[in-house]
């Protein structure tokens, strides 16, 4: 199991593995039902893409999303707004 923290790691993942699956992007594209240059497109910004579409695309590759609590989580003294 891999740890992510950052969504370049996700979109890094999603490529590894259909790489590792001999996939091209238009394979996936057209498991998807969209195009090569869209699918392209969501890999590249994969932190555009939403939930239900995430879920999905995981499904083609043969990838699943956990999650967990973290280890040693404390509350941060002054949270810094990240949106």
């Amino acid at each position: 199991m891999q740890t992510l923290n950052v969504p370049t790691q996700l979109q890094q993942a999603i490529v590894a593995r259909r790489k590792k699956l001999k996939l091209t992007q238009a394979n996936v594209a057209s498991r998807l039902g969209i195009s090569q240059n869209r699918y392209s497109e969501l890999e590249s910004s994969i932190e555009l893409i939403t939930l239900d579409r995430l879920l999905v695309l995981m499904s083609v590759v043969g990838l699943e999303l956990q999650f967990g609590l973290k280890g040693d989580f404390k509350l941060p003294m002054n949270p810094t707004p990240v949106w």
